[in-house]
This record gives structure tokens, C-alpha cells and sequence, in this order.
């Protein structure tokens, strides 16, 4: 098992920028893949960036180019910087990872971007 504990969340106007945190309760990162979603709301769950052990990335279409997704691995920290931000990023943001077909998430962070 693994607890996420997500940080960095806030109302920002848009064209700032937020930086979250996720820090995990053990040493995962070199075996599993970690992931932010958000949910915007009245809306479903969605993934917005992913990092693999190996340290790949990946992210939605609607945030490449403005969000990034790094770790620091003796911090068991996962973050995601997100510049350029639009009142459409308004979202609870989760971390997330896999383990042995069991999924674990943090509580949440709440960005909310101001027009």
C-alpha cells in the first residue's frame, strides 16, 4: 500500500501559474507509473499527465506545451507545473498510481482559475 498527499492548489488568474505536489508515504517511483487527473466540475475524471519509472512523459492534448510533469525521486515527490493557466483548468487535481491492479489517490488539490 501507499498513501498520496497532494499539495499546491489555489485560485489564480489566468495566465499564472500553480505548482502541485504529491508526496507518496514510500519509495514507488523506480517501479510505477504516477499520474495527475482532475475533475472539473459536473464532469468525469480525467488524466492530465504522466510520468513512468523510466521517466517518460505523456499529456493530454489540452495541456502540452503548458503543463509539465517532473519528480523528485529522494523526495518521493511527484509534481506537476502548470504555467499558462485558463479558467478551464478549474478542477479538483489528483495523483495517482497503479499498484498490482489496485489504484490509489491522493485527497485531492482544488485549482480554481479566474477569468
Amino acid at each position: 500500500q501507499v498513501q498520496l498527499v497532494e499539495s499546491g492548489g489555489g485560485l489564480v488568474q489566468a495566465g499564472g501559474s500553480l505548482r502541485l505536489s504529491c508526496t507518496a508515504s514510500r519509495s514507488i517511483f523506480s517501479i510505477v507509473a504516477m499520474g495527475w487527473y482532475r475533475q472539473p466540475p459536473g464532469n468525469q475524471r480525467e488524466l492530465v499527465a504522466v510520468i513512468t519509472p523510466g521517466g517518460s512523459t505523456n499529456y493530454a492534448d489540452s495541456v502540452k506545451g503548458r503543463f509539465t510533469i517532473s519528480r523528485d525521486n529522494a523526495k518521493n515527490t511527484v509534481y506537476l507545473q502548470m504555467n499558462s493557466l485558463k479558467p478551464e483548468d478549474t478542477a479538483v487535481y489528483y495523483c495517482n498510481t497503479n499498484m498490482r491492479g489496485d489504484d490509489y489517490w491522493g485527497q485531492g488539490t482544488q485549482v480554481t482559475v479566474s477569468s
